[in-house]
């Protein structure tokens, strides 16, 4: 339940309503703010009435235009999870790099000397087996280069982040655009090959549906680094599955396909992978920031002026 001081910006004249799957009868509204996780959500919609405007909390709203229907539109709370999906993407980057997973695992053992398994990982993953001294602990991001798939507001708050990396950046997107320049999606399998470090952050739509498969992971680089800030989908799990079993990629995961990922899943138990359950947004300022959106919103669509983050109009 989000705490009422979190509405305080609100138009006065907006009555609040409390909803509830277990309300047990039908009720009156103009605007709906769903609750953030699709499945409560869902069940509280079949009990609405007169719902003209959605506006949800999430970036993502694609459970949203297949439950409510064409005649709502649907705002979406664009620019609200920046900073917080941004700073994931950021850190399981360097997660990788610097090969976290595997001295975790080292200090739970207790066992001092099993940082020289860092040697090996860095040989098996990346395919560089040159005897180097030191051995090689851990890598750099500094220098590398960083494709980065999908350039909104997230993707610009990603590239902001990596700047003092001074990494070589690669950006595509839905269409090319030439300042700062943006490679179209057509181009992405050219550019695969080129990177180091992928970075999906894109919306889930019919055509990024399965967008890295087979043919995609069989072009990057030995040991590229994928990591999803997206949606599970955009990536077809048995193909990403196979990858990792082979140690040509690595991956850090803050989705999945499937979602929840069900107990026993392969991807559990594959090599080269970290996987979060889903909380590249679940900062302390989640709430806030998406309210903030939310209120915005709802003031312009009060005062009849064009929405700022409309992803469906009603027809």
């Amino acid at each position: 339940m989000l705490q009422r001081e979190l509405f305080s910006d609100f138009p006065p004249d907006v009555e609040l309503l409390p909803l509830s799957e277990k309300m047990g009868h039908d009720t009156e509204i103009d605007v709906w703010i769903p609750d953030p996780y699709p499945t409560r959500a869902m069940r509280v919609w079949p009990q609405l009435r007169g719902v003209r405007l959605v506006l949800s909390l999430m970036a993502g709203t694609e459970w949203i235009p297949a439950t409510v229907g064409p005649h709502v539109t649907i705002c979406n709370a664009h620019g609200a999870h920046n900073i917080s999906t941004a700073e994931w993407t950021l850190s399981a980057i360097l997660a990788m790099l610097k090969y976290f997973p595997l001295y975790l695992d080292i200090q739970r053992s207790g066992v001092w000397k099993r940082r020289f398994e860092a040697t090996a990982h860095y040989a098996r993953v990346t395919g560089d087996t040159r005897s180097l001294y030191p051995p090689v602990m851990l890598e750099e991001l500094t220098g590398k280069t960083v494709l980065l798939i999908g350039y909104g507001a997230i993707g610009k708050e990603i590239e902001r982040m990596l700047a003092p990396f001074h990494v070589d950046l690669l950006r595509v997107a839905r269409t090319a655009r030439t300042e700062p320049p943006v490679h179209p999606v057509e181009e992405l399998e050219d550019l695969l090959p080129k990177a180091d470090v992928i970075v999906l952050i894109l919306p889930l739509t019919k055509e990024s549906h399965g967008l890295i498969g087979t043919r995609q992971f069989a072009l990057m680089r030995q040991g590229a680094l994928l990591v999803n800030a997206a949606r599970g989908p955009v990536v077809q799990t048995d193909a990403l599955v196979e990858a990792l079993q082979a140690c040509h990629v690595r991956a850090a995961l803050d989705v999945t396909d499937p979602e929840p990922l069900p107990d026993g899943h392969p991807l559990w138990s594959c090599p080269n992978l970290l996987i979060t359950p889903h909380i590249g947004g679940s900062s302390p300022q989640f709430a806030p920031r998406s309210l903030k959106t939310a209120s915005d919103e709802l003031r312009r669509y009060i005062a009849g002026e064009p929405l700022r983050n409309a992803v469906q109009l009603a027809v």
